[in-house]
């Protein structure tokens, strides 16, 4: 015999069962569940659909006006004055320049101061010793002759070449940025374009294989038969 479930009848163990009888047998206890099968691999995803196309791009604001110019800012120092380059080489003397025209024969000078007596003449050979003359008088200096006319200076030679020119100054430091001007306020933003279509849904992919069935419970003990009403 086995148990049966049929119509409503419920029979112990070892008995037929016939409709419409019932009968209610003690339950054993349930076995403990059986441990849930490993989940089934997930199945691939389903490709992405195209993205819809992009909506047109709104026009752009106008841009906004300029903001004022800000004050210029305060001049800086004048650097300091750079040395003063060395000085070049004296060029060379250059070439004696033309005698110039004799000048105009100047006014006679003032004399001159008496020049020295002149070197006593020789002495004549002796005469017949006389007597003795008296000495006759040292004759007077011949005055002395002009000084000539001093010739005219020489041209200047050539002027000798400029020096090199000494190193520039440095620069003074510059003067601080004025501040700069507010920025003028935003223009406008565009209308947003319209949205695109969203893009169809990709397929679905398959679904992943069932997992095996966790194994039975262990079946409970086997109740006592009863006593009387009994399926025959």
């Amino acid at each position: 015999m086995r148990y049966c479930n049929y119509n409503g009848c419920i029979c112990c163990p070892y008995c037929r069962c016939k409709a419409p009888i019932i009968i209610r047998c003690p339950k054993g206890p349930t076995g403990a569940t059986g441990n849930t099968g490993a989940d089934g691999a997930t199945g691939p995803t389903g490709a992405t659909g195209p993205t819809g196309a992009t909506g047109p791009t709104g026009a752009t604001g106008s841009t906004g006006a300029d903001g004022a110019t800000g004050p210029t800012g305060a001049t800086g120092n004048t650097g300091a004055d750079g040395a003063t380059g060395a000085t070049g080489s004296t060029g060379a003397d250059g070439a004696t320049g033309p005698t110039g025209p004799t000048g105009a024969t100047g006014n006679t000078g003032a004399d001159g101061a008496t020049g020295p007596t002149g070197a006593t003449g020789s002495t004549g050979a002796d005469g017949a010793t006389g007597p003795t003359g008296a000495t006759g008088n040292t004759g007077a200096d011949g005055a002395t002759g002009p000084t000539g006319a001093t010739g005219n200076t020489g041209a200047d030679g050539a002027t000798g070449p400029t020096g090199a020119t000494g190193n520039t100054g440095a620069d003074g430091a510059t003067g601080p940025t004025g501040a700069t001007g507010s920025t003028g306020a935003d223009g406008a933003t565009g209308p947003t374009g319209a949205t695109g279509s969203t893009g169809a849904d990709g397929a679905t992919g398959p679904t992943g294989a069932t997992g095996n069935t966790g194994a039975d419970g262990a079946t409970g003990p086997t109740a006592p038969p009863l006593r009387g009403n009994i399926c025959k």
